[in-house]
This record gives structure tokens, sequence and C-alpha cells, in this order.
């Protein structure tokens, strides 16, 4: 077994080589013993050729320990986080490597009350079991039940709007092969929406796209159906169905800081002086908006484990994630895809106005598209940058963030592929070039 699977937050490897069944197994078999309660494991699964044969595994590891398996069978992530939360689970794992290629495959986990189980709170004990592979001597083996949980789950995410009082908006969904696919059509019977699917054939090998909206170029087809079809608005899952995002009437994608900010302002006004979560690269309108509505900012690490463990820690009610994460606490303070999108629905239906005129008022500063840098010394980079920009307000919660009064930077070092993620935003197109031409000139020289 190849250590390196194990990454910040979940398990992820190319299928075949790095994730198979027997993998798998010992996986399951360490999960099972490490969890902290004891009680029945939902297992779930997406699309992808191989995440059958590996659920099948990880059941078989789980069972092999005595643990009783519910499974849930063909999921989005948002699902296992429901199931565990909702039928108080003792755990929960979800086969998916998200959006990532269709030779890709991994695990996520989390335990009781859909708490986090990443590399600082659990993850590493699972490695470290499963790679000396002993375990526990249960008395017998686990039984199996399986669970259709798909009528629960929209049922508890139409909790959080008021759907009866939408308009009949003309929608586009592009599930991009993924999830998504499998769950919209059970939601439509219970909303207004006029939807026109987009790619809602489950196929793990991506054939249309990769379903990462964050990537602008796999949201084209959807912004030429909002376009070309005159539609209220679109909306793009990514391939396990926990992350969302929006495209107005005039096919422009909302960044991940705009919708904090929108749902932010959302939530405030329901509960003036709540605890909202943003993580280090979501812009500064986010934290001024929260602010200036009386609420609490706190910003946090990119990564759900990390953010679901704070969301606890500072009783949030709700946080975003510039990559399109959004974590509720009526939803176990776990992440969902669906009801970001289902709430932001409520906040346009509640407003009477276009999309685009709703979120104007959130788009205060210009900024660039997380960019990829290969370096091979990630840490040598950052120190370099450090020196270079001494003459801004610096912080290292995650990566290096630099402040000037007008503009800020982020690098931050992938926690899965030899790569710095280098974030910008400024009030000025020039003031972002400028900032972004001398960031990149460091870590290319």
């Amino acid at each position: 077994m190849n250590a390196d699977i194990f990454k910040a937050y979940d398990v992820r490897g190319r299928v075949g080589t790095e994730l198979t069944p027997e993998v798998c197994k010992k996986i399951g078999q360490a999960f099972a013993d490490w969890l902290p309660e004891k009680g029945v494991v939902a297992v779930g699964r997406d699309m992808r050729p191989d995440s059958a044969e590996l659920a099948a595994a990880v059941i078989d590891g789980l069972r092999a320990q005595g643990r009783e398996v519910l499974d849930i069978g063909l999921v989005t992530s948002d699902m296992i986080y429901f199931a565990v939360g909702h039928y108080k689970l003792a755990g929960g794992a979800v086969i998916t490597a998200s959006h990532n290629p269709g030779d890709y495959n991994g695990i996520k986990f989390c335990r009781e009350e859909a708490k986090p189980v990443g590399i600082e709170n659990g993850l590493l004990e699972v490695r470290d079991s499963a790679l000396k592979g002993i375990f526990n001597n249960p008395d017998a083996r686990g039984e199996i039940t399986t669970k259709n949980i798909t009528e629960d789950w929209i049922t508890h995410a139409l909790n959080f709007v008021d759907a009866k009082k939408w308009p009949s908006y003309r929608i586009a969904i592009d599930a991009g092969n993924g999830m998504a696919g499998a769950i919209i059509p059970s939601l439509e019977k219970y909303v207004s929406l006029n939807i026109t699917p987009m790619y809602f054939e489950l196929d793990g090998t991506f054939p249309n796209h990769i379903a990462n909206p964050l990537e602008p170029k796999n949201l084209i087809d959807l912004q030429a159906k909002v376009k070309e079809d005159k539609l209220d608005f679109g909306v793009a899952f990514d391939g396990d169905g926990d992350r969302q995002a929006l495209i107005d009437e005039t096919g422009e994608p909302l960044s991940g800081t705009v919708m904090t900010a929108m749902l932010a302002k959302y939530f405030l006004q329901k509960n003036p002086g709540a605890t909202i979560l943003y993580n280090v690269i979501c812009g500064r309108a986010v934290k001024e908006t929260i602010e200036a509505l009386g609420g609490r900012a706190i910003r946090t690490r990119v990564g759900h484990s990390f953010i679901k463990a704070d969301m606890r820690k500072y009783d949030a009610l709700f946080a975003g994630e510039h990559s399109g994460h959004y974590y509720f606490k009526d939803n176990f303070s776990a992440d969902s895809g669906l009801i970001a999108a289902l709430i932001a629905i409520q906040v346009l239906a509640d407003s009477g106005k276009k999309l685009s005129e709703l979120v104007a008022e959130f788009k205060t500063y210009v900024s660039i598209p997380e960019t990829n840098f290969t370096v091979d010394d990630k840490a040598a980079v950052i120190a370099e940058l450090t020196k270079a920009f001494g003459d801004g307000e610096q912080d290292t919660l995650d990566g290096l963030t630099v402040n000037y009064p007008t503009a800020w930077f982020n690098v931050r070092p992938s926690n899965t592929e030899p790569l710095l993620r280098l974030n910008v935003e400024a009030r000025t197109k020039e003031e972002l070039d400028s900032l972004v031409s001398r960031v990149r000139a460091t870590i290319e020289k």
C-alpha cells in the first residue's frame, strides 16, 4: 500500500495500481477499528466504473471487523454526511474521487454526527493501521442492509427553503455526467423549476467535460445554453455533487466569494450576530459583508475537514469556500452543493431581481482564477515570496497571505500535488495585473 494515497482530508489514488480492492478492504478494516463510536457504518459510492467494486471491498473490510453496514448505493458525497447525521450512525465512507479524471478514485470519511476525518482528526491513525495490516479480532462478522435515502435527503434539503413561493424559473443544470444527475430528477416533483438537464447520464469517464465547475472551460456548455435559451440562470455540479456553481442570466459565473457573501447576508438577516466562516482564499467582499451586517467573521484554512471542525469550535451558522463548498450548521455542519443551490434560489426569489442584479453589490473587487505553478521545492518558493513581499502585511494561516490596502494574494501548497496555488484580488484591474506579474516573476525565477 502506498502511504501517499492518504491526503489531507481523504484517500485519493490511481485505480488498479494505488487503489485496489485489496487496499480498500484494509482501509475499511482500519476505519472500522478506529471509529470512536460503536454501531452502524454507512457506505456510498459515485458513478465511476470501479466504484462499486471498491465500495464492496470497503464494506467487506468493515464487516470483517464486526461492523454492521448500511449500504446506501449511488449517492452524492453530501448524502453520506446526511446519512450519518440523520440516522445517528457511527460513521460513513463514500467511494469517490470528486472531479478527478476517470482513472482516479478515492474515499471520503466521516465519524458520528458527520464529524470530519482528516489528517488532523483521525486519518493518520487509519493510514498507519491499514499500512501495518494489524486489526482487531471481532466475535462475529457484521451484517449488511441496503437503503435508498434519496427521498429522505431531498426532504431534508428542502427544509432549508420555502420552494412553494418560488417563481417558475427556467434553468439549466449541468451535472457533468456526475452524481447530481441521479438526484436532481427526484427533486423536480417538489419544486416549480423548469429544468433543462445537461449531461445527467452517469458516466465516470466524463465524456463531455470534467465535472469541475471551478475550471472556466467546464462551464462553456452551460453558459451557452443559458444565453441561447434566455434562461433565468444555470447550475453546474461537480462529479460527486457536493460543489456547485451558479451562472447568471448573462452567462456570468458567480465566484465562490460572491456566493459566500450572498449566502452570508441571507443568514445574517435571519440570524443577527451569527458567526460565519470563510477560507483564506475568499475575497474581501465576504468579510466586509459579514461585518457590515454585524456578524462575526472568522478565517479558516482551506479544506472540508478543517472547516467542519471549526464550524463546531466556533458554533458557526454557515461557512463558505472559494472553491464552491458551502457548509451549514443545520446540515450537521457539513457541506452540500444541493442545499447551497436551493438557498441561492430562495434568495433570488425573495429579491424579485435577476441574478446578475442581485449579486452586483458583492462584485467590489477583481480577481484571477486560482492558478497553479509546478515547483520542485514548495517551501523554498514560499520563503522567497515571504522575503520579496516584506512590504505587505503577512500571515501564514494557510500558506502565505500578503495584504495591501487595496489588494492581497495567497500562495499555498497543494496537499496532493507538487503545486503552489495562487489567488490574487485587487480593487482595480491595473493593480491586479501588476501584483500578479510580481508574484509570478518571483515564483518562476
